[in-house]
């Protein structure tokens, strides 16, 4: 599907992957809501605007996993009368921690913290895919509007969401909410696509490597260089741009409907 022209949905627009992702929807053509939880996000469509030498961005400051800003946002995108139909719900959290610690001392064993887990699932996991579902709802809806019925190939793809998944997703040390998280995105894609093809929306996903990002700044220092830049053959940090250029891919490309691996040639963490 054609970026150009597109309403598009990002959230954790104010940085990192989210950031990049608007940017290249705007280059392309798309008119992007921005969306994060910091106000940051406002001088993100600032900048993007700037950039277009028009405006192409619109901030929508909120809690994404807040049920009512989440169709709030999609309505004020829908107003001119064409739906979002590029979805990328890019917000994400870290609360790294062992799934089982035992404390030195007393020899006491501390579970992972099961509130913790909730959070991390209710950011990483269940607002993603409610966002990629508010997105199917509106094209279904404004083909129903239309009279059509099920889609057909010469009708051209109606809408894609593209989740942001993680190598993390095939399991990682420390990562027992994050690694669920994300393995649970990629089974959400296939089922999204399962059954948005019915409306001719295709749900596709990355999975993402180590980013230069401000979660990676969580890194001890040294410690990327120490432990993992020696089994990265790239040599280095994916840049959030890159992870957007794949993104743009996905959108692009209807024929690619499996998991993207953006993630430098990194083997399996676990």
């Amino acid at each position: 599907m054609q970026i150009e022209g597109k309403n598009a949905v990002v959230t954790g627009a104010a940085g990192g992957i989210g950031r990049a992702v608007a940017e290249r929807l705007a280059r392309g053509g798309a008119r992007v809501a921005v969306v994060d939880r910091a106000a940051a996000v406002e001088r993100a469509a600032d900048a993007i605007n700037r950039a277009a030498g028009r405006k192409v961005a619109r901030a929508f400051c909120g809690d994404v996993c807040a049920a009512d800003f989440r169709a709030e946002v999609f309505a004020a995108v829908a107003a001119d009368g064409e739906p979002a139909r590029i979805c990328v719900p890019a917000a994400g959290i870290l609360r790294d921690g062992l799934a089982v610690k035992v404390e030195r001392d007393s020899g006491a064993a501390a579970l992972y913290d099961a509130e913790v887990f909730r959070q991390v699932l209710e950011v990483n996991l269940v607002h993603p895919v409610y966002w990629a579902l508010q997105m199917l709802a509106g094209v279904a809806e404004f083909r129903a509007a239309a009279g059509r019925k099920k889609w057909q190939a010469d009708e051209g793809v109606q809408g894609v969401s593209v989740l942001i998944g993680s190598i993390s997703s095939r399991g990682n040390r420390g990562q027992i909410s994050y690694a669920c998280a994300k393995s649970g995105l990629a089974a959400a894609a296939k089922t999204l696509n399962a059954e948005g093809m019915f409306h001719g929306v295709q749900s596709k996903i990355v999975h993402p490597g180590l980013v230069n990002t401000a979660m990676l700044e969580q890194l001890p220092d040294g410690h990327f260089d120490a432990h993992f830049k020696p089994q990265i053959p790239l040599g280095r940090m994916i840049e959030p741009a890159e992870i957007a250029a794949a993104v743009a891919v996905l959108i692009e490309n209807p024929a690619i409907s499996g998991p993207l691996w953006a993630d430098a040639g990194l083997p399996p963490m676990a």
